[in-house]
């Protein structure tokens, strides 16, 4: 076990050493979460652009995002589980992952759904819900780093 150092523990840091930390670990919790809100907005505002999609002002596509990214994590943690379940009576790598990419649609699509019903400032038709909700899947299963746990090892 490694010896700590007191003269670095933070309990004897000065004030103005103490202000510092904690201001850095704030603003590292605060930046985090916007540096992917801001991917989200960026993205979704582009998306929306090249499909027409209708909204009133910025602040609407900003409420949207926000609304979208809780909602998404909420039904995320019960599509996650779903798949996993069905992951595990399933053989054959192309079968996981069309059923991957259903389950991931499905669930973009229904949070997309959500929002697009409770907030009147935006106006996506069908067709643009289910082209975010498939490119949404896709470009969430590419930058998956998991790897579903298998290592291949090429003799």
């Amino acid at each position: 076990m490694p010896k700590h150092d007191d003269d670095a523990s933070f309990g004897n840091l000065n004030i103005k050493g103490k202000i510092a930390t904690v201001a850095g670990i704030t603003l590292l919790v605060i930046l985090a979460p916007s540096f992917v809100l801001g991917i989200y907005f960026f993205g979704l505002a582009g998306v929306f652009e090249l499909l027409g999609v209708r909204y009133e002002s910025v602040w609407s596509v900003i409420v949207f995002v926000v609304s979208f990214f809780v909602l998404g994590i909420i039904v995320e943690l019960f599509s996650g589980a779903v798949f996993v379940l069905l992951k595990q009576k399933m053989t054959g790598k192309l079968k996981v992952l069309f059923v991957r990419i259903s389950i991931e649609a499905a669930s973009n699509w229904l949070c997309l759904f959500i929002m697009d019903e409770f907030m009147k400032s935006i106006t996506l038709s069908m067709k643009t819900e289910i082209i975010v909700a498939l490119l949404m899947a896709a470009i969430e299963i590419v930058f998956d780093d998991k790897g579903d746990g298998e290592k291949r090892i090429d003799s």
